[in-house]
């Protein structure tokens, strides 16, 4: 089956909008652990509002094209992300939006903005405080 130019523009577009990476960096000699659904993978928006004892696993950076993304994607990234490495957790640092300069200079020279967001993904262990 053959698309033509337009169809495959179309399709590039819609696939854009989701288009957040999100690398990790472990963190420390921790347990493996299985991966946890990002479903239920928690975001805390500061380590205080963590509800017990737990273990950082990893850094987690995100960026995506500004014009592409938010921070709902981007949140919803770094939950995958953390998800895959095992942790139930993650605790928000900072999202960075590019400037409105920086927009419209992307804009003008086709090569967009990032948005970026940085964070830490934890284990938080169960109430009875086993591993």
């Amino acid at each position: 089956m053959k698309h033509g130019p337009i169809a495959v523009a179309a399709a590039l577009i819609l696939s854009l909008p989701g288009c957040v990476t999100t690398n990790a960096t472990r963190l420390g000699g921790g347990p493996t652990r299985a991966q946890v659904d990002p479903a239920n993978v928690v975001l805390y928006r500061t380590a205080e509002q963590v509800p017990g004892r737990y273990e950082e696993i990893a850094i987690l950076h995100s960026e995506g094209e500004a014009s592409w993304t938010n921070e709902e994607g981007m949140y919803n990234s770094m939950r995958k992300k953390a998800g895959e490495l095992g942790a139930n957790g993650v605790i928000l640092e900072a999202v960075e939006e590019p400037s409105a300069g920086a927009k419209v200079a992307g804009a003008f020279l086709g090569t967009g903005a990032e948005r970026k967001g940085k964070a830490i993904a934890i284990y938080v262990f169960p109430d009875d405080g086993g591993s």
